[in-house]
């Protein structure tokens, strides 16, 4: 592989790269929005939301992600809505990953300990307050590591665009080693490509998942200083 044949091809797939990340950066943060609305609502106390968000998960999960993608951009067109091949994407990619994550979020809150909830209840707490401010709070350092993952999947999954007349990376990839019949030279491109990419993203949620510890050890310290000052002017 000569370096002007590597980095003509860098430059060709420079479009497809833009597309690829554009998809992954937009879908996964729709995808985190949905994800906490749908996997708090699974948990909510009136039937009828906690059945909607059911419906929801269970929907977007068992059905398959090619046929959504062909739903949004080529049926709804026959019932008045039409979307741009990226809006189509980003809609059916982020709900399709954001359905996967409400359950990642339903797990994580239910992992904090019930006294959480009782001792806000006690505190007389309106259910929106205890849910921001102590119960994700919480749940968060446990949803990173699976959330990490999940955007990685997202990754994975953005070559399905190309169906719906997106040029993503493995798209203008594909076009480039059929017109020059370079086979592997342009897969060890993508494969480079698609790989340094997901290490960003595992870089980037193992960094998130540093804050919460960062953020605990002033006020731990804190706690441990005036518990060590009421006992040494405790009689």
């Amino acid at each position: 592989m000569a370096p002007q044949q590597i980095g003509e091809y860098l430059r060709l797939l420079s479009s497809g790269i833009q597309v690829t990340i554009t998809l992954t950066v937009v879908s996964g943060l729709l995808c985190i929005v949905v994800a906490v609305v749908a996997g708090v609502a699974r948990l909510s106390n009136w039937r009828v939301i906690r059945t909607s968000a059911g419906i929801f998960i269970e929907f977007f999960r068992g059905t398959n992600a090619i046929v959504q993608l062909f739903w949004a951009f080529y049926s709804l067109p026959l019932l008045g809505i039409y979307l741009s091949p990226m809006s189509a994407a980003i809609i059916v990619l982020s709900l399709n990953a954001g359905a996967y994550g409400a359950e990642i979020v339903r797990g994580a809150i239910q992992a904090v300990p019930l006294g959480q909830r009782e001792a806000s209840m006690a505190l007389n707490m309106k259910s929106t307050t205890m849910i921001t401010r102590v119960i994700l709070p919480q749940a968060y350092p446990a949803m990173v590591p699976p959330f990490t993952n999940l955007l990685i999947e997202l990754l994975k999954t953005t070559p399905l665009v190309s169906l719906i007349t997106i040029s993503d990376m493995t798209f203008v990839g594909d076009t480039i080693r059929t017109r020059t019949g370079d086979n592997d030279t342009v897969f060890i491109l993508l494969f480079v490509l698609y790989f340094a990419l997901a290490i960003c993203i595992a870089a980037l949620g193992r960094m998130l998942e540093r804050i919460p510890k960062y953020r605990r050890t002033p006020s731990t310290s804190r706690r441990q200083a005036r518990v060590k000052h009421d006992l040494e002017v405790a009689p």
